[in-house]
């Protein structure tokens, strides 16, 4: 296993208190809020689902509001050994250690950091994991009927990632399965 991947997939489960009261250490799976929290959270929406819209470059997506945790400025993280190049490395978040990933250049698109620069905190696949994007949007409700199919046509970004386009006006968003997406084994957080 490369030294990265034991960085990130450290301990597994913790079944201490989500905020711990001494300097223990938690895994990235400590922060992550039970389903029955998820399950009443999307049930507020019944007409719509919510989408937190981010920038990549020119093109603009959405994922599951329900995914994230929190939005922060782009800090570099500590590195860690023998990591692909879209794994920036790790920091502490509240004594959770977080692996970031560089989406950008996960979908082969360079990436400058700068003060629009920011990290999106998301809980998938039952683990807590940072991803780095351009630029954060605002959140968004679409309904059933601004939701269309993905179209099949060769994409830099593998199709069932995206689960289709949202149409606001003149905005078309790509629709990521965000979970899908960082749980598949192309990004090596799994094994």
């Amino acid at each position: 296993m490369n030294c990265w991947r034991s960085a990130v997939l450290a301990s597994g489960q913790n079944d201490g208190p989500a905020f711990p009261t001494n300097a223990a250490p938690m895994s990235s799976t400590d922060l992550v809020p039970s389903a029955g929290a998820q399950a009443v959270q999307a049930s507020a929406h019944p007409d719509g689902r919510q989408f937190l819209t981010f920038r990549i470059g020119a093109e603009e997506y959405g994922l599951d509001i329900l995914r994230v945790q929190e939005i922060r400025s782009y800090e570099p993280p500590t590195r860690v050994a023998n990591a692909p190049a879209f794994v920036k490395g790790v920091v502490n978040l509240r004594g959770v250690i977080v692996p970031i990933l560089d989406l950008r250049i996960r979908l082969g698109q360079a990436g400058e950091y700068d003060a629009f620069t920011v990290v999106i905190v998301l809980n998938v696949g039952g683990r807590v994991v940072g991803i780095v994007v351009d630029s954060v949007s605002d959140v968004l409700e679409l309904g059933a009927d601004e939701i269309k199919a993905r179209p099949e046509v060769p994409a830099a970004m593998d199709a069932r990632f995206i689960t289709g386009l949202g149409k606001i006006g003149e905005r078309m968003l790509i629709l990521l399965d965000i979970e899908a997406m960082i749980t598949s084994p192309d990004f090596g957080l799994v094994d």
